[in-house]
């Protein structure tokens, strides 16, 4: 391994001068509002983190990268960094045409000149990047659900890099930190990514790692965007620094990376390999399962737990960076400290907490070992996620019009109120249409919009540690899945299906809605003429039939109970 190369890496930024001219000029260009993840991949092409990259990928580089890992021009890079917008927008340009790309606010970041337009075959890329066209993987969804349907691409002329309010003395630029490591001194640096809280087994890891590859220590985790339902950043980072104390300063630095993570696995681990490259490391640790999003819809794993340490190995080279691969670190209660799985006394006690058993252990309010974490961490982690029975959570009820849904709701909502604690608020459909979505219509498109907008407002109450009671009919099972996943960042989501029969619907309907939707007078009616997916697994199914109210509300409260949401 050559010693490394700390000159710059090229960025995409014009001059001061330029860009206060060309910001002059960009603002009577069309524009794009760039999505979180959008801004994310600008601020690393425009920063050198995205090295060679000249901007997002045109057709031919998109093609070459999403069928073998390369550019047109055979240059390694493993994940498509496109430019996806919506068809209105897409038929407005002309080929040749500069766009100017503006951040949330409407502040113009960069412009870019439009080179290629196309359609891309979605399926393909699910099955190629990611290993499967497969719905539970998240960028998967995203790139179905989210992602505009035609891709853009074209060079990228930097103005001003995004701005961040939180902790801006950690973050740093590609050059920044190779210009930091040749102030140091250090020549050999190896890079830990994380996108979880450390605990001592990754303190221990890391100390290995830095010791075997005789190398000082960058730990720079991501705080763009990650899985959904990790633990947000803020959170992160002041667990992070917490730790930080644990290591010599001497030779250990902490950076943040505003990456938005694909969870791609192996195609992942060598894109971060040359992301840290491009920072100036030599070095970089890869993960049992590394970037691994969790199970598919089969209940497997999506990858492999060495498959992302294969694919590194053998494109090592070209990355340019040597891969430390991870030790599973497990502790040795005879001995009081952590050991390789592979190199543990035989007979010996091993002590270990899967992510799985804290989440459990922090919901429960359960005692955490100070074997396994700092007292630090865990006090940061119990502060923004206190026990489940303090938590806000949400109340997402589905099933026909007329099913009960709404009578149901409004008794939970009695119940939970009558117990008291926290604020409950019901968001029934017909009262969210009346005061949050009344320009609305009954088209798909723009019942996904309210259900969205629902969820919206139920992940607020969520997150302020309140309880959201949602009743509407929510057909689509990919509306019901985005707005579980909105939820589920700040606390429970918990969906009950309501199983009337469309039968049992009809016949108990006052409104005589299925009676005008027979007769074709009300279009796009769900259960007639449009389509209702049954949930597969909700958290609870209550049937109404022959079933009071009171016991059906019941039925969500013993549930809750057991959840832990709620006490008994």
């Amino acid at each position: 391994m050559q010693l490394p190369n700390l000159a710059p890496v090229p960025e995409l930024y014009v001059s001061y001068e330029s860009a206060q001219k060309l910001k002059v000029e960009a603002a009577n260009l069309t524009s794009w509002d760039l999505s979180p993840r959008q801004i994310c991949d600008l601020e690393l092409l425009m920063n050198g983190g995205f090295n060679p990259l000249k901007g997002f990928l045109n057709e031919a580089d998109y093609d070459g990268v999403v069928e073998n890992m390369r550019l047109a021009d055979g240059t390694l890079w493993p994940m498509p960094i496109t430019l996806d917008v919506n068809e209105k927008f897409a038929e407005s340009l002309e080929i040749g045409q500069d766009i100017a790309l503006r951040d949330q606010e409407g502040v113009i970041l960069a412009t870019m000149t439009v080179t290629d337009r196309w359609t891309p075959n979605k399926a393909r890329e699910a099955e190629q990047v990611f290993g499967a066209d497969d719905l539970a993987h998240p960028a998967v969804n995203y790139l179905h659900h989210t992602a505009g349907k035609i891709y853009l691409g074209g060079p990228v002329t930097g103005i001003q890099q995004p701005v961040h309010y939180d902790f801006r003395g950690r973050r740093d630029t590609p050059n920044e930190l190779r210009a930091l490591f040749r102030k140091l001194g250090w020549r050999r640096v190896v890079a830990f990514q994380t996108r979880n809280p450390l605990h001592r087994a990754h303190q221990e890891l890391t100390f290995r790692a830095a010791k075997e590859a005789q190398a000082n220590l960058l730990i720079h985790p991501v705080v763009g965007m990650t899985k959904p339902g990790d633990v947000d950043h803020f959170t992160r980072v002041r667990c992070y620094e917490a730790v930080l104390d644990k290591y010599p300063s001497s030779t250990t630095t902490m950076s943040l990376l505003n990456l938005a993570m694909r969870m791609a696995g192996p195609r992942e681990a060598v894109w971060h390999g040359l992301i840290r490259k491009n920072h100036g490391c030599t070095h970089f640790i890869v993960g049992r399962d590394h970037a691994g999003p969790g199970k598919n819809s089969a209940g497997q794993d999506f990858y492999g737990p060495y498959d992302a340490q294969e694919l590194f190995k053998q494109h090592q080279d070209e990355i340019g960076i040597e891969m430390v691969d991870f030790k599973h670190m497990v502790y040795v209660q005879e001995k009081a400290q952590y050991y390789p799985i592979s190199e543990v006394p035989e007979g010996s006690t091993v002590l270990d907490i899967s992510g799985t058993e804290l989440r459990r252990r922090l919901a429960e309010g359960l005692e955490i070992p100070e074997w396994f974490s700092f007292p630090e961490v865990v006090r940061e982690l119990r502060r923004t996620r206190p026990p489940r029975s303090k938590q806000g959570f949400t109340v997402f009820f589905t099933g026909f019009s007329g099913s009960g849904k709404s009578t149901i709701a409004n008794a939970l909502m009695v119940k939970l109120m009558e117990m008291g604690g926290r604020p409950v608020t019901l968001l029934d459909g017909d009262l969210v249409r009346k005061n949050l979505s009344s320009e609305l219509g009954f088209s798909k498109e723009h019942r996904d919009l309210n259900i969205r907008r629902i969820g919206y407002v139920a992940s607020e109450i969520t997150k302020n540690g309140g309880i959201a009671i949602c009743a509407p009919i929510a057909p689509y099972a990919a509306t019901r899945r985005a707005v579980r996943e909105d939820v589920e960042q700040f606390g429970a989501f918990v969906e009950v299906h309501v199983s009337t029969s469309i039968e049992e619907c009809e016949r108990r309907d006052r409104k005589g809605l299925y009676k005008l939707a027979r007769e074709g007078k009300i279009k796009e009616f769900t259960g007639i003429s449009d389509p209702y997916d049954v949930p597969e697994n909700p958290e609870l199914r209550v049937e109404t039939e022959n079933v009071d109210v009171d016991n059906c509300a019941h039925q969500v409260i013993l549930k809750l109970e057991s959840l832990g949401l709620i006490a008994g």
